[in-house]
């Protein structure tokens, strides 16, 4: 089970975020999560969003380059050794993560998004071993 992840090319300059999150707004997108990676010249935005298609159509109506990437999201509880099981998991089956990124909430909770080499599989691994992998019509309630 993946969801969609929004990834944004997006330049070093000043205002450049605040015109992607406008873009959002304005479209009635609420972000779930969000990661930021960057150079000295650019930078790539990962955001999980509750409407990926829409989200997309918005920031490229806006100028940036944007594609829809299949990451898995996992919720774990928020305590010490729950993503050290979960990252277990993954090496004992031989999957690598390429990037993570994550967020809690009020109830103890932790969500990690993952991009895996092999998200389907990665997916499974973890259902099958009691973690719960969030489905993308999931992303509005977390």
């Amino acid at each position: 089970m993946e969801i969609q992840q929004l990834s944004i090319f997006l330049e070093n300059k000043t205002g450049r975020l605040s015109a992607v999150t406008k873009a959002l707004g304005d479209g009635d997108i609420n972000i779930r999560a969000m990661s930021a990676s960057d150079t000295i010249d650019y930078g790539i935005l990962r955001i999980i969003v509750d409407k990926p298609e829409l989200a997309l159509e918005k920031v490229r109506d806006a100028g940036f380059t944007a594609s829809l990437t299949k990451v898995v999201a996992i919720g774990i509880s928020d305590k010490p050794s729950a993503l050290g099981q979960a990252m277990e998991l993954l090496r004992d089956h031989h999957l690598s993560v390429e990037y993570l990124y994550a967020f809690t909430n009020q109830e103890h909770l932790a969500y990690v998004i993952l991009r895996l080499d092999d998200n389907e599989t990665g997916a499974k691994v973890l259902a099958q071993n009691g973690i719960r992998v969030i489905a993308q019509e999931e992303l509005g309630t977390i």
